[in-house]
């Protein structure tokens, strides 16, 4: 590799100006995000916002039928990896080969750990919602479909995927939710002092 050939690097070694900007403008970015990584509400509040935006617009314009089914399509996507587990309990050919969730009541608290986190969905579903947005200020993005067959291809998809999704829940009994540990109370007092 020679000299310049480093990314953000002129041909002296220094960084250049625009190597610096972007850098800069990644950090900015990744501090933004971390801050807001504790706010989940406000996050999604801020995603569903954006979607209605996107929605309205597609709306009004009448077209971009193709960008919108491909979103849909991609957040299907995300959602069924945020549903499922981070190891896969039909790959293991042993019980003893990765984590596994308890079964009986006497066994140990596992947390259900997904194979994609809460933040990382968010931060994909909102990319694509703005990378579609930003489709849709392109004619070239504009492909003539007749909608309705998209909607309801994408309902059969939605509909068979999640049936799918559930069936794998119910055979290796999962759920992806978790709650916390469960806290048992002692044994309630028989009596009560009375107040004197």
């Amino acid at each position: 590799m020679s000299e310049g050939d480093s990314a953000g690097e002129s041909i002296h070694g220094k960084p250049s100006a625009i190597g610096s900007f972007f850098t800069r403008l990644g950090q900015i970015y990744q501090s933004w995000l971390d801050k807001s990584t504790p706010f989940a509400v406000v996050r999604w509040a801020a995603t569903l916002s954006l979607t209605a935006i996107y929605m309205i617009r597609v709306y009004i314009l009448q077209g971009w039928y193709i960008v919108t089914y491909a979103l849909g399509i991609y957040h299907l996507n995300l959602f069924i990896a945020f549903l499922s587990p981070k190891v896969d309990p039909s790959l293991l050919d042993e019980a003893n080969e990765g984590p596994a969730l308890p079964t009986k009541q006497n066994e140990e608290f596992r947390p259900f750990i997904r194979r994609l986190p809460e933040f990382k969905f968010w931060h994909s579903a909102t990319k694509g919602i703005v990378i579609a947005m930003v489709c849709t200020f392109f004619e070239a993005f504009n492909v003539p479909v007749f909608w309705p067959i998209l909607v309801m291809y994408f309902i059969m998809l939605f509909c068979i995927t999640m049936k799918r999704q559930i069936k794998h829940m119910i055979k290796y009994r999962y759920l992806p939710f978790t709650h916390g540990k469960r806290t048992y109370r002692g044994k309630e007092e028989a009596g009560k002092p009375f107040a004197s």
